[in-house]
């Protein structure tokens, strides 16, 4: 059926409530594959990154990757989950295009990790909610390669005259996540989906085993969602592939929720299948039916010997844990003393970890983030690009603020200074010199500026001299314009009224 119609968000939970699961895929960050040797490195030459191993010729023997092994223990440990002692590879058996061996090694019924849980906080009317969502499992296996489809206007194989296969993916260690069914979020539950998956990138990223870039296809999610009425059995699952964004993992849930609503409402019945999500629109189209279980003739490995992890290996990757985002959260709020808006605005911005290499530089805590959340955040969104990725360093923002206090420097001119620094014109002072940013403060100039703008303000300095000394500001602001923004407000100001005889 061709859906061209939708129940609004609020009017949908009236009758329905959404149950969802996410299955989220990590690309490790191993410097070689999971069963060879051939590099990850990303932005490669189309298949120059590829072996018989991971080209899947006959006779090639695979190895499993010990790196990938403690990273997925270790992503395990962080995601609360129970360590298996004994686990093995299954062969998954399916039409892949972008396969070379047209299967998947990937584990079945016996992951590394299961059974754990992640807490998640949303923003709600009545202030912050924590909201546990379970882990069902957490296993390993080996990502495909990568298709482009040439000639069409979508970018997909539908209109496509031609199709191009990238090798290099195949067989990068690939984690899967996978949640058990989360219930009883109602409005919540796109707030609650995003959540997740902003607090797993960061758990990734706090483990350093993924870089986790969602433009890159290293964090992908699956996001599986069904609607029933209260009191009923959970309705028919969809399933909305490879969704690339936090934004679009919550319009992803909020537009299923809509679509399922209002196939439900005509009296129709939700189909189990595949659904493609479109960033343009932030609605889906169905992909592939899913009506019949897909059998994937899972068997066990024959190449791979079980991994079998001892209680002291795991106690040893255990004293490797770094301090999750949580903890680091509420302990870096306590020590700045900031309210929890204000963590969250730093936390959304992508600024916590920078604002906390700052002070460890020695930049003052307000100041570090006044400018990680403020001129350079607007620069980072206009150019469209991570606030880690801007080539700003702390101690380059320690350096600007030291300037400032001593006055050669002004909020203004240290915004061009950053300016210059991320154009690529050199350091700190490499760009004051080249631009001339130094702060006007001698007092033969500042008086000069001040006296040119009297004379084309005569009657400011009369109310000045009247008293009416917050007049002051138009002549202040004639003298900052004449200067470029060079000059010391402040001291413009003191001037100003010596100048006139007059006192605050």
């Amino acid at each position: 059926m061709s859906q061209t119609t939708y129940v609004p968000f609020e009017q949908a939970l009236k009758v329905y409530e959404p149950v969802f699961g996410l299955e989220t895929h990590v690309e490790l960050g191993t410097k070689s594959k999971m069963w060879c040797g051939c590099s990850t490195d990303f932005g490669a030459d189309a298949n120059t990154q590829v072996c018989p191993v991971c080209l899947g010729l006959p006779g090639s023997m695979p190895v499993v990757n010990r790196v990938a092994v403690e990273s997925t223990i270790r992503i395990g440990l962080a995601l609360n989950c129970s360590i298996a002692t004994w686990c093995r590879f299954a062969r998954k058996n399916y039409f892949y295009p972008d396969m070379p061996k047209d299967y998947q090694i990937s584990q079945y019924d016996e992951p590394l990790c299961f059974d754990g849980y992640l807490d998640v906080t949303v923003e709600t009317p009545e202030g912050p909610q924590v909201v546990r969502v379970e882990i069902e499992r957490v296993h390993m296996e080996e990502d495909t390669g990568k298709l482009t489809h040439a000639g069409g206007a979508t970018g997909r194989i539908h209109g496509a005259d031609y199709s191009l296969v990238d090798y290099n993916r195949a067989g990068i260690p690939l984690i899967e996540i996978v949640t058990k069914p989360v219930s009883g979020t109602g409005a919540l539950a796109p707030a609650v989906a995003r959540a997740y998956v902003s607090e797993l990138r960061d758990v990734m990223r706090a483990l350093g085993v993924s870089d986790v870039r969602m433009e890159e296809g290293s964090l992908r999610c699956d996001v599986n969602l069904s609607l029933n009425r209260p009191g009923e059995q959970w309705g028919t699952r969809s399933e909305t592939k490879n969704v690339n964004s936090l934004r679009s993992v919550e319009r992803a849930v909020r537009s299923e929720i809509e679509r399922q609503a209002s196939v439900l409402d005509l009296g129709d019945r939700v189909i189990q299948e595949t659904r493609h999500f479109h960033e343009d629109t932030g609605r889906s189209t169905s992909g592939r039916s899913k009506e019949q279980a897909e059998d994937y003739r899972y068997f066990p490995e024959p190449d791979l010997v079980p991994v079998a992890p001892s209680d002291a290996w795991v106690e040893q990757l255990r004293s490797t844990m770094p301090e999750m985002p949580s903890v680091k959260r509420a302990r870096l709020q306590a020590e700045w003393n900031i309210n929890e808006f204000e963590l969250a605005s730093l936390v959304n911005a992508g600024a916590l970890d920078l604002v906390e290499a700052s002070i460890a530089a020695g930049v003052d805590s307000v100041a570090a983030r006044k400018w990680w959340t403020g001129e350079l955040l607007r620069v980072a969104n206009d150019t469209g690009v991570e606030l880690a990725d801007l080539q700003v360093s702390p101690g380059q923002i320690r350096e600007i603020e030291e300037l400032i206090a001593l006055g050669a420097l002004n909020d203004k001119l240290a915004r061009q200074v950053f300016e210059g620094i991320i154009h690529g014109e050199g350091d700190v002072a490499s760009v004051i010199a080249a631009r001339g940013l130094a702060v006007v403060s001698d007092d033969t100039a500042l008086l000069a500026a001040i006296d040119q703008a009297l004379s084309a303000q005569p009657d400011v300095a009369d109310k000045i001299r009247s008293g009416k000394v917050q007049a002051a500001g138009a002549i202040v602001g004639a003298v900052m314009k004449s200067t470029k923004g060079q000059a010391d407000a402040a001291k413009v100001r003191i001037l100003l009224l010596e100048r006139l005889g007059v006192s605050e």
